[in-house]
């Protein structure tokens, strides 16, 4: 059985997690207002990842005897000065999430709740593959340039990216 203190951070890392969808929703739509249709892609299919670590978190709490709750998500923002600072913001919020998760990891283990510390591990990896993804865009764009046709090959490695993931999800799992 969960600890009230654990339901709740749980509830807060759901909600996080949906705000991150959302986010990604929104930033999406901004690369796609910006013609960069594979930025929008790549956000898009990133904000359906998110939506799917929220969903894990609420099957968890559910099964576990908790009640999980959504509370209010607060609008993510919709204007960016251009695609790097829209991927600096992507980072440091990942940093955020990755923060949050560990705080959670560690409440867990403080509490001696084995059972979600062992279920939180795999958001500790998938947390390190998030900022590893998102430093990897941003060393592309520091690479790249964002100057002349540098804006381009930018959206081109994103959509590169947006159908790697797509054919990920797509494989069979063993």
């Amino acid at each position: 059985m969960l600890s009230a203190a654990i339901v709740e951070m749980l509830n807060e890392q759901i909600n996080l997690e949906f705000y991150s969808s959302n986010l990604y929703l929104q930033m999406g739509a901004w690369c796609d207002q910006e013609g960069l249709e594979g930025g929008a892609a790549f956000l898009s299919g990133h904000a359906e990842e998110e939506r799917s670590h929220m969903t894990r978190l609420w099957g968890y709490v559910s099964e576990s005897g908790g009640l999980p709750k959504l509370g209010a998500i607060a609008e993510p923002t919709s204007e960016f000065e251009s695609i790097k600072d829209l991927f600096d913001q992507v980072f440091e919020h990942e940093v955020y999430v990755t923060s949050r998760i560990n705080a959670l990891v560690q409440a867990a283990f403080d509490e001696k709740d084995m059972t979600t510390f062992n279920f939180l591990q795999w958001y500790i990896s998938e947390q390190h593959e998030e900022e590893a993804l998102f430093r990897s865009v941003l060393d592309k764009i520091k690479v790249i340039g964002m100057e002349g046709k540098g804006l381009y090959f930018i959206d081109q490695e994103l959509s590169k990216l947006a159908d790697q993931a797509a054919a990920a999800e797509a494989e069979p799992v063993a």
